[in-house]
């Protein structure tokens, strides 16, 4: 019995983005953004966890580089960069109320889970917030406790502040 050949690993381009002291990693597929590593992690740990081959290659990130850089300057409020995500209906569907937060304005995961019409969800809801694999372009930094605390965010609760204080123009790079 012949055996099929084995299917090559999707190709990821990667590139690597630095704002006041940090730096992110920004990863596209030809048809779009794909994830966005606030800490990125090894490229051979991350490689194996996308099952994905990836180069380095700014050009097909371009359109959503300028897109993250204007946001960090305070000068991009909605972003319009394909994308390329990958996730459950379900955590597409958060991710898309997430995607619908105003600039600069917060809401509970209970709010966003009201809002999808599932409101005993939170948990789920909050799932999928934690899943959500373009940081910044889908604002989860938005999204903060039922009590107003800041809770929960991949790059840790300093970044979270310091990118809600930029959309409220209350930092200043």
């Amino acid at each position: 019995m012949a055996r099929r050949p084995k299917a090559s690993p999707e190709r990821l381009y990667e590139s690597t983005l630095s704002w006041t002291g940090l730096t992110f990693r920004v990863l596209s597929s030809l048809q779009g953004l794909r994830r966005i590593e606030l800490a990125p992690s090894p490229l051979e740990e991350l490689e194996r966890r996308l099952k994905a081959r990836i180069v380095g290659d700014d050009e097909p990130n371009e359109v959503v580089l300028d897109q993250i850089h204007g946001y960090l300057r305070g000068e991009l409020q909605t972003f319009t960069a394909p994308m390329d995500v990958r996730g459950t209906p379900f955590q597409r569907e958060v991710w898309d109320a997430i995607s619908a937060i105003p600039y600069g304005e917060t809401v509970s995961y209970s709010d966003l889970a009201e809002e999808i019409g599932r409101p005993k969800a939170q948990r789920a809801v909050g799932q999928a917030v934690g899943a959500n694999p373009t940081p910044i372009v889908v604002p989860c930094h938005r999204v903060i406790g039922k009590s107003g605390k800041l809770v929960g965010f991949a790059g840790g609760l300093p970044l979270k502040e310091r990118l809600l204080m930029l959309e409220r123009g209350s930092l200043r790079l």
